[in-house]
């Protein structure tokens, strides 16, 4: 089986990660990991990228963690692939299959709303996996939940409590969505906790990831463990 980290956030471009797309690949590689995704916070997020600069700049900024884990990561032999977590500051979204010449060609994508953008990024080809659903925070004062504009649900998220995931799961089972797990890493210490998928295939791209989610191919992590033992 071959293992994956589908949720982490590096320095460069989320503004609460405080280790660098290298070190993660490095610590993620030393964990035994295939590969990882990385998921940064998009503009209307926490984001580490100056809102002052122009839109090509932005996106510059903003893929520097995935490409400084991905040169880490091919000298080392870890895959790694890009992707992106979208949110209105209280939902947010992974979206797999997107990429640098996507974002700067799409510069609406920050003022159409969260609706219109699950509904272009999925007209576009790409999988949407709504993150973390039941998070709580003090910030959070009302939370979209889109299972029609959705193609997953992380049910396990490694920064959220037992009770967060456990609704999850049945909001999940309620709408008969797929499933999956992340850990959320925000610093390199995150990959000793061993959260994310395992596949029996290996990826070329975090668009192979989705698909495998929503075909029901991949396995929980954390479900995998207590299985085993």
């Amino acid at each position: 089986m071959f293992k994956y980290e589908t949720h982490l956030h590096t320095a460069e471009a989320s503004g609460c990660a405080s280790s660098t797309g290298a070190q993660m690949a490095e610590q993620y590689k030393a964990a035994g990991y295939t590969g990882i995704i990385v998921t940064d916070h998009f503009f209307n997020g926490n984001t580490a990228v100056p809102q002052s600069l122009d839109w090509q700049e932005r996106v510059e900024l903003y893929c520097r963690g995935y490409e400084n884990a991905l040169v880490r990561g091919r000298e080392i032999g870890l895959d790694v692939f890009f992707g992106m977590e979208y949110g209105d500051g209280c939902s947010d979204f992974l979206v797999y299959g997107v990429d640098k010449e996507w974002l700067k060609k799409n510069d609406h994508i920050i003022e159409i709303g969260t609706e219109s953008f699950l509904k272009y990024a999925r007209s576009q080809g790409f999988i949407v996996i709504q993150a973390h659903p039941f998070r709580e925070r003090d910030y959070i004062f009302s939370t979209l939940h889109a299972p029609r504009l959705t193609d997953g649900v992380e049910i396990v998220n490694h920064g959220q409590n037992d009770e967060c995931n456990r609704r999850a799961e049945i909001y999940a089972q309620w709408y008969g969505l797929p499933v999956t797990e992340g850990s959320d890493a925000h610093n390199s210490g995150a990959a000793a906790k061993g959260g994310g998928i395992l596949s029996p295939v290996r990826f070329s791209s975090a668009l192979d990831y989705g698909r495998a989610v929503v075909n029901g191919s991949i396995r929980l992590c954390s479900r995998s463990e207590k299985s085993d033992n």
